[in-house]
């Protein structure tokens, strides 16, 4: 039997590929849209039988993230998997369908007057991505990353294994934590299928404050208002420009936010304003052409100890002007996790000059940087840099997906995203 038809006899709906179902410029022979995780475990099955090398994929707003696959030849498309099995309301516990949209669970879940606070970074994107990439949006400061607020796990393994961790253990796999291993593993040790996630109910009330300064002074205010009584949400800070005027913009939420929000606006300074609505970049990564759409050309991902968060736009600024280009920055300020665009059309050379020194500077305070998208001719950049835990994740990887069939060469030496 052929592989495409050892894929059809599961009775899944599975499709040859089309042009558009690319992963990173790489064509699948075969699509499977399964609705079940029972049905993902016999797609996954079929597969192992015939050694074909497997992709998640969910709304596909980052499927530019880390390396091209090695190869491609099925894709697991989890969108048809989007449903809210269960809401435990008076829990504040949801378990749902990892394919399931962030509007669609927010529009679930808001019914109830509840939410998972767990800000998506682009439109678009599922639960199951959210957790494959580990990125976090502004809410983090408060609520956590996707790590901390997943309370349960099931994955199906490369073998068609099916696993589960937390809420209601079925069948774990002894001694890992599987929540904390998939999230940021970019698809590359088995596929999520379900998680259950702790909730939050929805805010009373919302304020934002937004300030603007030509130099660092707003910036320096980021971590009075972190560790003041305020207690704010998210605290985001953008400069679309190495030169450009920075601002700094923090969410409150909840009980008496206006009265917080005036308190807040007197830290920032003189030139802080409040607002009911965020400001237009708020939540999106830099480079991103319109809400959903996915970053074009080059992002970075910048992780610095809470000393050096101050400096790294500087930081950002020294590396543009080494390598002669310009850089658009934004991210936490208050937890220390920044992103950093270059425009699409920066020399590959230009690119490694900016990479490179910004890399060393940032390491030798004590943080790390990662290309997390670069245009197919800048193949030459060291994307991930040097990984502390990198023996560790090829042991995982090798335990995991012991033939390498899974996202094959996303995650060079299974530099998964630690620490996310």
């Amino acid at each position: 039997m052929t592989p495409g038809e050892s894929l059809v006899t599961t009775g899944v709906a599975v499709r040859p590929a089309e042009p558009g179902d690319e992963v990173a410029g790489v064509a699948p022979r075969w699509v499977a849209t399964p609705e079940t995780t029972g049905e993902a475990a016999l797609v996954m099955r079929a597969a192992a039988d015939h050694g074909l090398a497997v992709t998640p994929v969910g709304g596909g707003t980052k499927l530019s993230w880390g390396h091209p696959p090695a190869r491609c030849d099925l894709v697991l498309d989890t969108r048809r998997l989007a449903r809210v099995l269960e809401h435990e309301a008076g829990d504040l516990v949801a378990r749902v369908q990892a394919g399931i949209t962030a509007d669609a669970l927010a529009a679930a879940l808001g019914a109830a007057g509840q939410r998972l606070a767990l800000d998506f970074t682009t439109g678009g994107s599922t639960v199951g991505g959210a957790l494959a990439t580990a990125a976090a949006g502004p809410g983090r400061l408060r609520h956590g990353t996707a790590r901390d607020l997943l309370i349960g796990v099931t994955v199906v393994l490369a073998d068609g294994t099916v696993a589960r961790a937390g809420g209601k253990v079925v069948k774990n796999v002894a001694g890992y934590d599987l929540g904390k291993l998939f999230t940021g593993s970019l698809g590359t040790l088995g596929l999520i299928t379900e998680a259950t996630f702790r909730l939050h109910p929805l805010p009373t009330a919302r304020a934002w404050i937004t300030a603007t300064s030509p130099g660092p002074g707003v910036v320096a205010a980021v971590a009075r208002l972190a560790t003041s009584p305020l207690e704010p949400s998210a605290i985001e800070l953008d400069s679309p420009g190495v030169r450009a005027p920075v601002t700094v913009a923090a969410l409150v939420e909840g009980v008496a936010a206006g009265e917080r929000a005036e308190d807040a606006a007197r830290l920032l300074g003189d030139t802080a304003r409040i607002s009911a609505d965020p400001p237009a970049w708020w939540g999106r990564l830099p480079g991103q052409a319109a809400p959903g759409a996915g970053p074009a050309g080059y992002l970075l991902e910048l992780r610095v100890p809470p000393a050096a968060a101050v400096t790294a736009p500087a930081a950002a600024g020294r590396a543009a002007g080494a390598a002669g280009l310009d850089a658009h920055i934004r991210g936490s300020a208050a937890t220390c996790v920044l992103y950093a665009a270059l425009p699409p059309d920066t020399p590959p050379g230009a690119a490694e000059i900016f990479v490179t020194s910004l890399r060393t500077e940032l390491s030798a305070a004590g943080g790390r940087l990662v290309v997390w998208t670069a245009p197919p001719e800048a193949a030459r950049i060291d994307r991930f840099g040097p990984v502390g835990s990198a023996a560790l994740m090829r042991r995982v990887k090798e335990r995991f997906d012991p033939e390498g069939r899974m996202s094959p060469g996303r995650l060079t030496g299974g530099a998964a995203r630690a620490g996310a």
